[in-house]
């Protein structure tokens, strides 16, 4: 039986919201709160129709119609919920940082440490604080010294708890992880806030997968996790560029090498790169983490995994513009796909929007559809790149809500999400509506090449 009975956790994003509602759905006596300052995110999360929460995820609305008002809820007074918290889960966002000492590398903390001080500010009695954000080791070093400095006589104990999960099926993930990684303190104090935490899990997850380590071992597993993951994408898709050269399939590569124990078969899926927020940011974090201790060849060895990614992306773009005669001027070019990956409309990081960023500078116009993606969201991503201005992205891009209207008298189809659907459609109609020669661009290797050559199309995929 779990001795808290209170839990808040500030930042209602892609992590926070998802782990919070089965938190709330799996232990009904504890109240959970989830807080934002964002008034608008936090209007979506309580709508009547649970259908239009902000996140799309597969068994979300479910989880989440199930527990709410019941003891599961969305709030924007911050103050209130931290007061009332027993434990206190920080979910906000840590961006790559795009100013100053470590620019474009180090994690920006700024959001954390406004977290700390806030809950410094309002905590009266006791607290535990959890971090849950993707974060840079030793972050709970600089949180305990924010919170212990205060002068309120509160003591706190600092958790670290990350995320495994992933996007698209990150209620499964909840429901059923593969461990529950949670680092704290050494001495007593810090073994019974564990414990506080290992019990609220402990509802629906067997002890056997929950770890408990010490709080720097907790935060650097997490990196190490992600680096690992994205490091084997890497490697599958420099193995695909050799592949295309020697006449070798990478599916088969693969299959091969994914069949030997040791390796596994998981994560060797080669495409047009890996995107997401975490991958690229943990590494990033990685890498500075390296080289502020003076460790060069541990931060070049990460390195060349983000160097071989975008590799593949720029490789990618440059391709279609090669096999479209050397030029894509004035030529219209369907995205199919724009978030990072399927059954998720998180679209951070995601290769779509390279690609487009290298195509619309060989002035193409680009057509996107996208089955969750809104059409805002295409704009602020090519926005937040600062390549062009933000009139010059509207002119050139457009957003269709079907994939038919997007194709029509298209020169080229670039394929850059594995959405399911996209196998389904009918692609002898496509066909007869684009311009000829009519181009394929499979940067997921999920369509079918033999038929769609037998249609007509000029095919190609990544790897063979």
């Amino acid at each position: 039986m779990s001795t808290i009975k209170n839990i808040c956790c500030i930042g209602a994003g892609y992590v926070g919201g998802p782990t919070m509602a089965v938190i709330a759905h799996k232990c009904p006596d504890i109240k959970v709160t989830i807080v934002d300052l964002n008034a608008e995110r936090i209007a979506a999360w309580n709508d009547e129709d649970v259908n239009n929460i902000p996140i799309y995820e597969p068994g979300l609305a479910e989880i989440v119609a199930s527990a709410r008002g019941r003891n599961l809820f969305f709030s924007t007074d911050i103050d209130k919920a931290i007061d009332e918290a027993e434990m206190i889960f920080i979910s906000v966002n840590t961006p790559t940082k795009t100013y100053g000492v470590g620019k474009g590398m180090a994690a920006d903390l700024k959001y954390i440490e406004l977290c700390a001080r806030q809950i410094a500010a309002v905590a009266k009695n006791n607290k535990i604080v959890v971090e849950k954000s993707t974060l840079p080791v030793r972050t709970a070093e600089a949180l305990k010294n924010i919170l212990d400095n205060t002068g309120n006589g509160v003591k706190f104990q600092i958790l670290s708890n990350p995320e495994f999960l992933a996007e698209g099926t990150a209620v499964q993930d909840l429901l059923s992880p593969d461990r529950v990684l949670i680092g704290g303190g050494t001495d007593a104090e810090g073994q019974v806030a564990i414990k506080a935490l290992v019990d609220v899990y402990a509802n629906w997850i067997p002890s056997e997968r929950i770890l408990t380590t010490n709080v720097w071992s907790s935060e650097l597993s997490k990196l190490t996790a992600n680096a690992f993951l994205a490091q084997r994408v890497s490697s599958i898709n420099a193995m695909s560029e050799l592949c295309e050269k020697t006449g070798a399939d990478v599916e088969e590569v693969a299959r091969a090498i994914g069949m030997d124990s040791r390796i596994g078969s998981k994560f060797l899926k080669a495409s047009v790169g890996f995107g997401g927020s975490c991958f690229q940011k943990d590494i990033l974090n990685l890498v500075y983490i390296a080289k502020s201790y003076g460790l060069s060849e541990v931060a070049d060895y990460w390195e060349q995994v983000i160097i071989m990614n975008d590799h593949q992306k720029k490789r990618f773009a440059s391709n279609i513009v090669r096999t479209l005669y050397n030029t894509v001027s004035g030529k219209k070019i369907a995205f199919l796909g724009w978030a990072f990956k399927k059954d998720t409309n998180d679209t951070r990081e995601s290769a779509a929007i390279y690609v487009a960023d290298d195509l619309l500078f060989e002035q193409a116009n680009i057509a996107v559809y996208d089955p969750k993606v809104k059409s805002e969201t295409v704009y602020r991503d090519l926005d937040y790149l600062g390549t062009r201005g933000s009139a010059e992205n509207k002119e050139n891009v457009s957003v269709f809500n079907d994939p038919y209207g997007a194709c029509k008298d298209a020169h080229a189809i670039a394929v850059l999400t594995e959405w399911d659907e996209f196998k389904s459609y009918d692609w002898q109609k496509i066909y007869d509506n684009m311009k000829k020669p009519a181009f394929v661009f499979d940067g997921r290797k999920i369509l079918d090449g033999d038929k769609l050559k037998e249609i007509g199309f000029v095919f190609q995929e990544i790897g063979r």
